[in-house]
């Protein structure tokens, strides 16, 4: 596996943004045929923070603040997600965020030569949470989307944020329902088949607020395979608890991206902003005993990546002991633009 941008685990530009040319174009070499030979399957990092973005439109944290004053020390981030795509051309989001027009707009390609172009091939979605969904809405000029959920997710969307339905007044919305432990192959709005799978694993973290029923599915991690190729990606934006045979299942894949919210259980407490824990909310803090940090740094196979990271925590900050912690660690602190061939 190659990090497709120069972005190393110490400093970067802050960009949200990748260069057109950042990923090569097969098609100045040959067809679209050969792209799918040369590159595998691209994974770019469109937004890494949580809900709110960093820094939030109305905190002043310690890490926000700095993000403001001192750009450098902080870059700013749009909220997580992530596309994949084999030619460059055609991408499959995981998540669909509300920063998903901008996201969208750093995605790298050709550029399109048509009135309107839909470079989205589908979007698939690992829980129904609202900064990880309303970006759907926001998708609905596209006429014809393509949404691959799980039942549990799906019928959130229908009946409790209501997302689904909204967005079909609008477009065409194909949902395919995935089971949990089964691969589901990705396929471009035509139909044709796209060389990447999705397998959906059930994590422990409880449905949204918004949800009054609990059930099976309605969060869940993604691991998504190049068929061809066999290179794998683990995206886990959300978990409560990181088990053995969770570890063990994330340690067999070649990128790992994962959740990263919280630096300390208390962190809202203590800053004096929420009255729940880390755990309560259901991401697994950082660090401290239990921690994800000494966990995942025992797995050597995978690339590993924290995504999704509030606002509050302090791996923000470029420099800080926290980030020097986690890189020491052999893990990265993920950024907008960060992005890999697997």
């Amino acid at each position: 596996m190659d990090q497709a941008r120069s972005g190393s685990r110490g400093r970067h530009d802050g960009s949200h943004c990748l260069r057109r040319d950042a990923l090569t174009r097969a098609e100045t070499k040959g067809s679209r045929k050969r792209a799918l030979r040369l590159f595998n399957v691209h994974v770019v990092l469109l937004g890494t923070a949580a809900g709110g973005g960093f820094p939030q439109w109305n905190c002043w944290c310690p890490t926000c603040r700095t993000a403001r004053s001192a750009p450098h020390r902080a870059s700013r981030r749009s909220q997580s997600s992530v596309a994949v795509s084999i030619d460059g051309e055609r991408w499959f989001l995981l998540n669909a965020s509300p920063d998903v027009r901008e996201q969208l707009d750093c995605l790298p390609g050709p550029i399109p030569t048509a009135i309107r172009h839909v470079a989205v091939a589908g979007i698939v979605v690992t829980d129904a949470e609202l900064d990880h969904t309303l970006g759907i809405v926001l998708l609905r000029e596209a006429r014809h989307l393509q949404l691959y959920a799980t039942h549990a997710v799906r019928r959130i969307l229908e009946r409790d944020s209501r997302i689904l339905p909204v967005t079909q007044a609008f477009a065409q919305v194909e949902v395919t329902e995935m089971a949990l432990e089964a691969q589901v192959p990705l396929r471009y709005r035509d139909g044709e088949a796209s060389g990447i799978s999705i397998l959906p694993f059930e994590v422990p973290a409880g449905p949204p607020r918004f949800a009054p029923e609990q059930a099976a599915g309605h969060t869940v991690g993604l691991i998504l395979r190049d068929e061809a190729g066999g290179g794998s990606c683990a995206y886990v934006p959300g978990c409560g608890e990181l088990d053995r045979p969770l570890l063990d299942r994330l340690g067999e894949t070649d990128l790992l991206l994962f959740d990263g919210t919280f630096w300390t259980d208390d962190e809202l407490i203590s800053l004096g902003i929420g009255d729940r824990r880390a755990r309560e909310m259901d991401h697994q803090p950082i660090s401290g005993p239990g921690g994800s940090l000494s966990q995942l740094a025992g797995l050597s196979r995978p690339t590993k990546v924290y995504t999704h990271i509030n606002n509050t925590n302090p791996m923000l900050l470029e420099g800080s002991p926290e980030r020097d912690l986690v890189e020491r660690a052999g893990i990265a602190v993920g950024y907008d633009g960060m992005s890999f061939s697997i």
